[in-house]
């Protein structure tokens, strides 16, 4: 069995940096500017941490910009070596992307609403290296970009991991209470969560070690 990946997102000081890397994190996130959701850090604090993570521990900068242009820009000032697509944008967006910043690895985030999001399969996979399935709303007035605390239909999620040929992240609703379920469920490359490791909004240490073992438990 391949080893269940880990991102800690949400990360807002070098401190919860270090903390999460001790524990086992594969991948830290780091929340830009959002319509909504918890865990926003300033651009400036973003490259300030990035700055002092070590290889091969990956650093996503999670951004809400639409244009592969402003995408490039904002990757460039935050310092990451990926980019978190949160947002249901034009896929020739992310073409622009990737000649801007051939190096820099793409993750479309696809907002698990039902099955028709395998839909949006062969709509990304030409032009990104992983997905990240949430439980955000994008459409409509109140917009979810991520970060909501809520799980989705894992049988969608299954099947999405059972159709593309991409690394799939599974994210919403996690927690070292139902991560296993999910893993067994899922079969994801990888999970990730910002809520369900943390209290008061702080990294909690005993969430943190209590969700690693329940991965590798998985």
């Amino acid at each position: 069995m391949t080893r269940t990946r880990v991102k800690i997102c949400c990360i807002s000081s070098v401190k919860e940096a270090e903390m999460a890397i001790a524990a086992g994190a594969d991948a830290l996130g780091f929340v830009a500017a959002m319509p909504s959701g918890p865990g926003i850090v300033s651009d400036a604090t973003i490259r300030a941490v990035t700055a002092d993570v070590p290889p091969p521990v990956a650093t996503f900068l999670l951004s809400s910009r639409a244009t592969g242009t402003d995408l490039a820009e904002h990757v460039r000032h935050c310092g990451t070596n990926t980019v978190q697509i949160v947002d249901h944008i034009d896929p020739a967006e992310l073409a622009v992307l990737a000649v801007s910043l051939p190096m820099v690895r793409r993750v479309q985030v696809i907002h698990v609403e039902g099955p028709e999001a395998l839909d949006l399969i062969p709509r990304y996979e030409p032009y990104i290296h992983a997905f990240l399935l949430d439980s955000g709303k994008p459409g409509g007035t109140m917009r979810e970009l991520g970060g909501t605390g809520r799980t989705h239909d894992w049988a969608v999620s299954a099947e999405f991991v059972k159709r593309t040929g991409k690394p799939v992240f599974l994210a919403g609703g996690l927690k070292p209470g139902n991560v296993a379920e999910a893993i067994a469920t899922v079969r994801p490359f990888g999970v990730d969560l910002c809520s369900g490791v943390r209290t008061d909004g702080h990294l909690d240490q005993g969430k943190l070690d209590a969700f690693m073992a329940a991965v590798r438990a998985a």
